[in-house]
């Protein structure tokens, strides 16, 4: 990962146990895990229940940032499903986290995609003052090239 910007973990969990729907163990899991893959938190985690309006979507959602980049996860109070997200530009083992999903909810089973994260690169090494953009002007050329 020395060249890329990031790693990012994607855990898929199914079959997890009662602590997803459990905000107090939501937050020890947050807490738990940070400290395990070596990151640093930045606040407190936000986890709010929401999504009442169809079942299969109701539950817990955590995002805490780190100051690396950030955990997120949507918990499924219907399925027993959790989503979990790892991103950060500071490596760390999978495996521990891995283990600590495992610890806290007890899936039956996961899927599970790591990812390098990187920005792509232009072709130019640097870019001259003319190619520099800033503010509305960085955003707007952005924009024009996703749609276009």
């Amino acid at each position: 990962m020395s060249e890329a910007f990031g790693q990012h973990l994607v855990v898929d969990a199914a079959g997890c146990n009662h602590r997803i729907s459990d905000r107090d163990a939501i937050a020890a899991f947050a807490d738990d895990l940070v400290k395990a893959i070596d990151m640093k938190a930045y606040g407190a985690p936000w986890i709010e229940h929401f999504g009442h309006d169809l079942p299969k979507t109701s539950g817990f959602t955590l995002v805490q940032l780190i100051e690396t980049s950030n955990v997120t996860a949507h918990f499924c109070d219907h399925s027993g499903e959790a989503y979990i997200d790892i991103f950060s530009c500071k490596a760390f083992d999978e495996g521990v986290a891995l283990e600590v999903i495992d610890r806290h909810f007890e899936p039956d089973v996961c899927e599970t995609r790591s990812l390098t994260r990187q920005a792509p690169r232009s072709s130019a090494d640097s870019r001259s003052e003319a190619d520099t953009r800033s503010g509305a002007d960085a955003r707007s050329g952005a924009d024009a090239r996703l749609v276009g």
